[in-house]
């Protein structure tokens, strides 16, 4: 691997279609990063099947209270990872002090709306229509202790079509995450963001 590639760790806790995706981006659009770990809060997730496909070595850390963070990080850190990006993880994770502004996360809302404990996947999509909002999104940001909280690096927008169904409009916000993700990256790499700027 390149030595002038930014080490990135990845969590999730579902399917890891977000980690394809940045995989695919990372190649195709020449980002000077590579993926070199993912970690899933669950043994079950469809995530690992990808990180095996994409020849990711992975890691199962449950992290079920916070305090279990420090294995996670540890495990970054043992795999000499420089950022850690969230990509549908579900726990909440506690941020060492030296791993502060280097945690990334996506949340498929206009944050702050639909954000906090139990606001992911259908769930926030559910209440954007139950709201009748007009636009919906995902936001980049960076992590801190608390859930989808933490300086704001990009958000994206969709419009809710009239008649949408949660699958149509999920699909809709997911081709947004698509874009929105590997910018962010290429923003963080680049010096253009940071913890304390955004």
């Amino acid at each position: 691997m390149n030595a002038d590639r930014a080490r990135i760790g990845f969590l999730l806790s579902g399917g890891g279609r977000s980690l394809e995706n940045l995989h695919v981006e990372i190649e195709q659009r020449c980002i000077p990063a590579s993926i070199e770990l993912v970690i899933s809060s669950r043994s079950s997730a469809g995530g690992i099947e990808r990180a095996q496909r994409l020849g990711i070595p992975h890691q199962i850390h449950r992290c079920q209270e916070p305090g279990a963070s420090d294995r996670i990080f540890e495990a970054l850190d043992a795999a000499d990872c420089q950022y850690a990006l969230l990509g549908g993880w579900l726990r909440k994770l506690e941020i060492p002090h030296e791993w502060s502004g280097r945690v990334l996360n996506i949340h498929p809302s206009l944050l702050p709306l639909h954000g906090g404990a139990g606001c992911y996947g259908d769930h926030v999509h559910r209440k954007v229509l139950e709201a009748q909002q007009q636009t919906s999104g995902c936001t980049v940001h960076f992590v801190d202790d608390e859930f989808d909280h933490g300086p704001k690096i990009l958000q994206l927008e969709v419009p809710v079509l009239v008649g949408d169904t949660v699958d149509e409009l999920a699909n809709r916000v997911f081709e947004a995450e698509k874009i929105a993700y590997p910018r962010a990256l290429e923003l963080l790499l680049s010096g253009e963001v940071n913890f304390e700027r955004c």
